[in-house]
């Protein structure tokens, strides 16, 4: 999770990436997964991952204005 320091547009685009590889292999695993605190947790982490996606992709567009 980004710390409020300002990225590269190299390094925004990087981590943007590295999160939506993240979220893709979360819904892999919840597709795959079975129990209600299994599926809580793997919501919680691809909410929390995605919040993070929208606030760099934002930051990303932001720069490039």
């Amino acid at each position: 999770m980004t710390n409020g320091s300002t990225l590269s547009g190299p390094e925004l685009d990087d981590r943007i990436a590295i999160l939506r590889d993240n979220i893709r292999q979360l819904t892999e695993q919840a597709a795959g997964s079975s129990g209600a605190a299994d599926e809580e947790r793997t919501a919680e982490r691809i909410a929390q991952q995605t919040e993070e996606l929208e606030a760099l992709v934002k930051q990303r567009d932001a720069a490039k204005k």
